[in-house]
């Protein structure tokens, strides 16, 4: 019986430019291409072969994490080729592994097509910055290189705290520290803390799950510093009332004077698979918080956001529907990415049938009586 060697799954998943790797029991290794799934020609893994496989990458740390809670997540360079961030768990009492490529090359605003007013709003000294949307949506691609950009062009002192680290930063003109959550610091809300006796410029939170965490990040906006954070929240308006909904109903109120005056811009982000060329695209909802959308974010006011982002664009501000819709019209995104992905699908398809369009999926058509 042959072994499987986890060398030669991995050169195919960089030389395919594949974005996972997924192993599991009773299944051949399996590649996600531009979104979707595609079986690899070698043979079906049994059980000693996912031993075997998870023995190779993990950590002596993960392995016993492993043990003790069924799952664990690191991150690994694979020589000079690409960074993974793997997941490995227990299912029907065997072993499965999930391996996410990460590029290495940091990527410019033009290539991941970041509006061009984000530049503008890095420079601020201080205020909140949120990068949001699904799982798997390049938000810690438009992070990257956002930091990137600071780092190139400004002298700040950029803490980082990651689980795990994705994308790795060499000093450049600023200095940046990443610390990963697991390894470096027991959790977000302790790295917080600590960030802030370490002269900070610029902090970023990988991820702000829990109220404590929401609770630092919003006061090291406050207090001087500019802060990314990032939030599995699908448009501006739903963000922050995620943010609101994470304090207990007697803090609400001053937590909306906080985020008001706090809150610099929320960038909440899809990516779709592009019919036009290979790979994807990602289309982009974006709040600036001027003072006028500041009153309804401290009015508990946030349903009338989307009509501000609608008449804000002079400030770069732009609905993910209005974007999802021009990248549709310029032949990048087929009409049924485009409903899937939307906030108001039925609008969105009502447009679709208006413009002559068609929709290849009934469950997506049949709403408005339309033909297949």
């Amino acid at each position: 019986m042959s072994t499987i060697q986890i060398d030669r799954l991995l050169d195919t998943v960089v030389k395919l430019d594949a974005s996972d790797l997924h192993l599991t029991v009773g299944r051949q290794p399996t590649i996600r291409i531009s979104g979707g799934l595609r079986n690899l020609q070698t043979k079906v893994l049994d059980s000693d072969d996912m031993v075997t496989l998870m023995k190779s990458i993990t950590p002596e740390r993960n392995q016993q994490e492993l043990q003790e809670e069924g799952g664990t997540d690191f991150g690994f360079a694979y020589g000079e080729a690409a960074r993974f961030r793997v997941s490995v768990f227990r299912q029907k009492g065997d072993l499965a592994l999930v391996l996410r490529q990460i590029p290495n090359r940091l990527l410019t605003f033009e290539q991941i097509g970041l509006p061009d007013i984000c530049k503008d709003l890095i420079r601020r000294p201080r205020g909140l910055f949120l990068v949001t949307g699904p799982t798997g949506s390049g938000k810690t691609t438009s992070l990257a290189t956002m930091i990137d950009y600071i780092n190139q062009y400004m002298d700040h002192h950029i803490i980082t705290m990651e689980d795990p680290i994705e994308y790795y930063h060499n000093h450049k003109k600023s200095i940046v520290n990443q610390r990963e959550v697991g390894n470096d610091v027991p959790n977000f809300a302790e790295a917080l803390r600590r960030a802030l006796r370490q002269d900070p410029d610029v902090i970023l939170v990988g991820e702000m799950r829990d109220l404590e965490t929401i609770e630092a990040a919003v006061r090291a906006a406050e207090t001087g510093h500019l802060v990314f954070g990032t939030l599995h929240t699908t448009g501006a308006a739903k963000t922050i009332d995620r943010l609101v909904d994470a304090f207990p109903v007697s803090q609400q109120n001053q937590i909306r004077v906080q985020l008001s005056t706090a809150l610099i811009c929320v960038l909440s982000q899809v990516l779709m698979k592009r019919v036009d060329t290979k790979g994807r695209v990602a289309a982009y909802e974006f709040l600036v918080v001027t003072p006028a959308i500041a009153n309804l974010i401290r009015d508990n006011k946030s349903f009338r956001i989307d009509s501000s982002i609608q008449t804000g664009k002079k400030y770069g501000m732009q609905l993910l529907d209005d974007h999802l819709w021009s990248l549709y019209s310029r032949g990048m995104i087929a009409a049924e990415e485009m409903i899937d992905k939307g906030k108001n699908q039925a609008d969105l398809r009502d447009k679709v049938l208006q413009a002559g369009g068609t929709i290849n999926r009934p469950e997506l058509a049949d709403e408005g009586g339309a033909e297949e």
